[in-house]
């Protein structure tokens, strides 16, 4: 755990009791803070009571009479579509307002750290998309390398819950645009941007707001060295923002698209081949195309963003190309469930906005697309002329006629995933991949992608079983 500084004897109020509140409240503890909590769930409550946390309404008159400041967990909305009540008293009374991605870049560094031969690095990813694929990526190319290596943040564990790091050792954090808005502190050794696309519009009153979220890691962080993706304007924006000029190193560069080039240092991927330049000579090549773990051009840019990372950490060409090889790749971001008969079945859940579903069908020849479920805002206008790879659609979601019409391409009302597995199965041919990208929410069937998911593999190995008993 990594005890909170900064507030000894004093007391902090922790709005939202779900994994990351709760752990704050205990890394408040154990820096010498009162955590006083607060969550609407009274189930929630009584967890924290039961660790002996007191808890207040925080809604009530004279609530932050006492409080040093307020810890807010990512999921509740401190501004946008609706400032929370508890966010809004807790401004009046003056109090500041902070998360735990602001405590952790507070109170990671301690004295002890004077004592090292090599301090330890924090990197942090954000972006749209390939932000889980990046770090985990990364952080199997660190512990390949033997390095030590914690991930948290979006991903893993909470951000307070990991060990101190050690002599040299590195920090891999994934972080939401719900955490880097909020926090008072943002100061990463090294700072990801993978790419921008819409997402999270109401949270963040349009696109403007969702890209300066995201801008916050770099603007106020000040980071020694910048990976940025340029595919999107808004990368190339913030590239040319925080570079002094064009040899300058400390922005890299990064695309999935085409060749870079200039004096500085970029990373590119093309037709499947990693490279590296810097100063305008060729420093590395590696070949992407053979790695399971990492299929299509959106997993080759976060290929690229995580051999970037791995470099400003110190680590060879070599090295990073060897553990590229073993990536097992994550549950529900393009994950290899099983074949049959030539037929291929991916489990892409994690693709819930549009842009990640067209990367997704970009990554295979002849898909038999299974999609749907709660729309996000802007409806599917951008899926139109990016299905060329795609055979049929089996639509799954409370609202699947809707949303299967939206498509140009065929498709079948399915409303379920048992179904929507059995049609595609049925009407597969050798060489074809039954794809689960549904390009929407889960929630109007499932908590979650990650349930979504598992229901895809459930039936999936279900068929898999019954054509191998």
């Amino acid at each position: 755990m990594i005890p909170v500084s900064g507030y000894s004897g004093a007391k902090v109020a922790v709005l939202g009791l779900g994994r990351s509140g709760l752990v704050t409240a205990r890394a408040l503890r154990a820096g010498g803070a009162e955590a006083v909590c607060w969550d609407d769930n009274p189930a929630a409550r009584e967890v924290a009571e039961g660790e002996g946390f007191t808890c207040r309404d925080l809604t009530r008159g004279g609530a932050f009479d006492d409080i040093a400041t307020l810890i807010v967990s990512p999921g509740i909305p401190h501004l946008y579509p609706t400032i929370n009540p508890v966010v809004q008293a807790a401004l009046t009374a003056g109090v500041p307002v902070d998360n735990d991605i602001g405590l952790f870049f507070r109170s990671v560094a301690t004295r002890e750290w004077d004592n090292f031969e090599q301090m330890p690095r924090v990197v942090a990813v954000t972006g749209s998309n390939g932000k889980s694929t990046t770090v985990a990526l990364l952080h199997h190319i660190l512990c390949e390398a033997g390095r030590e290596s914690q991930l948290a943040g979006n991903i893993g564990r909470g951000v307070l819950d990991i060990d101190p790091p050690s002599d040299g050792g590195i920090v891999v954090l994934e972080l939401s645009s719900y955490q880097t808005e909020l926090a008072r502190a943002l100061t990463p050794d090294v700072a990801v941007f993978t790419n921008l696309s819409p997402d999270h519009l109401d949270r963040h009153a349009g696109m403007g707001g969702y890209f300066a979220a995201k801008r916050r890691l770099f603007a106020e962080g000040g980071p020694d060295r910048a990976i940025i993706g340029i595919d999107e304007d808004e990368g190339a924006f913030l590239a040319g923002q925080l570079s002094e000029g064009p040899s300058d190193d400390r922005v890299i560069r990064v695309s999935a698209t085409r060749k870079l080039s200039g004096p500085g240092w970029q990373v590119f991927a093309k037709k499947g081949f990693l490279s590296e330049f810097r100063k305008g000579r060729q420093v590395a090549a590696l070949d992407l195309r053979s790695i399971p773990g990492l299929p299509g051009t959106h997993n080759h840019q976060n290929a690229c963003a995580a051999y970037a990372a791995a470099r400003t950490l110190g680590l060879a060409p070599r090295q990073i190309e060897d553990s590229l090889a073993t990536y097992p790749g994550l549950p529900h971001r393009s994950q290899l469930i099983g074949e049959t008969g030539g037929v291929r079945f991916v489990n892409d859940s994690k693709a819930t906005n549009l842009d990640s579903a067209i990367k997704a069908l970009s990554a295979f020849p002849k898909i038999r697309w299974i999609c749907g479920g709660l729309e996000k805002e802007g409806g599917l206008a951008a899926l139109q002329g990016q299905t060329g790879t795609v055979a049929k659609a089996y639509v799954i979601g409370r609202e699947a006629a809707n949303f299967a019409m939206q498509l140009d391409v065929e498709a079948e009302v399915c409303t379920t995933m048992e179904v929507a597995v059995a049609r595609a199965v049925a009407d597969a041919d050798p060489g074809d991949t039954v794809l689960l990208a549904p390009a929407a929410a889960s929630f109007d069937q499932y908590d979650n992608f990650e349930q979504r998911g598992d229901a895809f593999i459930a039936e999936v190995r279900r068929h898999l079983s019954s054509e191998n008993p």
